[in-house]
């Protein structure tokens, strides 16, 4: 599964928000996006699944133009992850991640026993299996973030595009996320993550890209990307990389000079 876009301008009718922005995304591969609020990452991120139409360059799944394809086709392929909201209408948590399952269902057709197997597989991979019968506007909005995290999980989809799918969390529900982030890249996915914090991609990602005004300051492999320099320029504050020492080796971090 590979999500490309060619010289792609984003945005809306009648404003710009990014232009000739170039990426490939493969498979088992976490591709990270940073950058600060108004960079356009959620544009960016919406007009590669095709919710928003390109302004300018394309973009392709599988080497096909993703305005050529089905809704139907994009859901199979790459499955969205929002940031998380109140629902219009009060679904059950298991309903809500059932949802997954639409993209594989015919017009009239109801969720059959797969259905619901990979539904409740979805809520016990993200910890939430105790929450299935409970009203989703009902559980607090990190509970609700893993309830969209366990939705994607379900189509069973070869890519996901996350878009800050550790905001709201807490500590250890970031650390669970990242950890499945991980184990779906290592069976194969190909996964687009956005996030506001740096150290979440020294955890998990591949590649990184700095997105600042809608233009890339660079897109690189993690340890390239992320440098103190690259940091500094990219939100305007003094940023130092230090290596920490754990138990399972040296990591780097982020942190404010």
């Amino acid at each position: 599964m590979t999500i490309r876009a060619e010289a792609l301008d984003f945005g809306y009718p009648g404003r710009v928000v990014g232009r000739t922005l170039d990426l490939a995304l493969g498979e088992a591969e976490v591709l990270c996006v940073l950058g600060p609020n108004g960079s356009g990452k959620t544009t960016l991120l919406r007009t590669l699944l095709g919710l928003l139409p390109p302004l300018g360059g394309r973009v392709t799944m599988d080497g096909a133009d993703i305005g050529t394809l089905a809704r139907a086709q994009v859901a199979r392929a790459a499955a969205y992850v929002p940031q998380a909201s109140s629902s219009a209408f009060d679904f059950t948590v298991e309903e809500t991640v059932l949802m997954g399952r639409t993209a594989h269902l015919g017009a009239f057709a109801a969720p059959g026993d797969r259905d619901r197997r990979l539904t409740r597989e979805a809520l016990e991979r993200m910890g939430i299996g105790d929450l299935a019968r409970r009203p989703v506007n009902g559980v607090s909005g990190g509970e609700r973030q893993l309830a969209l995290i366990a939705r994607a999980l379900a189509t069973e989809a070869r890519a996901l595009v996350m878009d800050e799918p550790t905001a709201n969390l807490d500590f250890g529900n970031q650390a669970r996320v990242l950890a499945q982030v991980a184990r779906l890249r290592d069976e194969g996915a190909a996964i687009l993550l956005c996030t506001h914090d740096p150290d979440h991609a020294f955890q998990v990602a591949d590649r990184v890209l700095l997105l600042r005004r809608g233009s890339a300051i660079t897109l690189a492999p993690t340890g390239e990307a992320l440098t103190a320099a690259n940091l500094t320029r990219l939100y305007d504050v003094p940023v130092v990389v230090a290596e920490v020492r754990t138990p399972a080796g040296v990591r780097r971090v982020c942190v404010r000079s």
